[in-house]
């Protein structure tokens, strides 16, 4: 797996997972995945980061093999529980990377946490304003589906993501139905704490710098990076054409390469 080690950490919800690669005296980066993916996601990507920097991808709390403790999902809460392992691991600051729910959750991390966050990348990430919640509220369940006693369900699973990945690359649907499976009956946990999170109330307090990755291909989150620009005017967008839902995984050296260029910019 290229060096990557993964470990626990006990902290107040419980055992976290987490990922990581890389020299462990060098500068943190804290990797965040979309719902209701796990590490994994990161899988490829840890290793190119991990060349320059100690890259950490955690299991969200309730999520991959991480615990919850039973607290109600939140953003604030998942924010709350990346600083816990950051504690544990003796991190006082790190870069901070978000895919999709993992980049709401960095919102979060960089407006409450702000001393503890350097550089701020929001990849694929919606802005999730009152206009975002009202046409969410309106929309059916994203992944949810109902257990069936054929297993039925499991294609109807893949199916509901299919049109957003890319053609023959059926081992990314088959990544997502795994992850998906381990939080079956809380597959919409993510989508409904990303629908509850008022950003509109919290970005303005995002000082630090800050990388917009613009997806191209990715319908959901695309068309939120010029409105993300706008509230965060610091910030730069950078587009990686063909990119897709599962980024990430899909196009891992396009999106290292955008994270790295981004982070060498900045002061140690």
């Amino acid at each position: 797996m290229n060096g990557i080690r993964r470990a626990f950490a006990d902290l107040s919800v419980g055992q976290v997972h987490y990922a990581s690669c890389g020299d462990p005296r060098a500068q943190t980066v804290l990797l965040l995945h979309q719902s209701p993916r796990s590490w994994n996601e990161y899988r490829a990507v840890l290793p190119r980061i991990g060349e320059r920097f100690r890259a950490i991808a955690m299991d969200t709390a309730g999520f991959g093999d991480s615990e919850d403790g039973g607290v109600p999902a939140s953003i604030g809460q998942w924010a709350r529980v990346a600083v816990e392992l950051l504690d544990a691991l003796g991190i006082a600051r790190a870069h901070v990377v978000g895919h999709h729910t993992g980049g709401v959750i960095a919102v979060e991390l960089a407006s409450a946490f702000a001393r503890r966050v350097h550089g701020l990348v929001l990849s694929s990430t919606p802005y999730t304003d009152a206009a975002f919640r009202r046409a969410r509220a309106e929309r059916p369940p994203i992944d949810e589906v109902a257990m069936s006693q054929d297993g039925s369900h499991l294609a109807a699973l893949w199916r509901r993501r299919q049109g957003f990945y890319p053609p023959k690359r059926p081992e990314l649907l088959e990544a997502f139905v795994l992850d998906a499976l381990k939080v079956s009956g809380r597959m919409e946990d993510g989508h409904r704490a990303v629908a509850a999170y008022r950003m509109e109330e919290r970005i303005a307090l995002v000082k630090q710098p800050t990388l917009i990755v613009r997806a191209t291909d990715d319908p959901f989150a695309a068309p939120h990076a010029a409105e993300l620009k706008e509230q965060l005017p610091h910030a730069r967008i950078v587009d990686i054409p063909g990119g897709m839902v599962p980024l990430p995984d899909q196009m891992p050296e396009a999106f290292a390469t955008a994270v790295l260029a981004f982070l060498a910019t900045l002061a140690p």
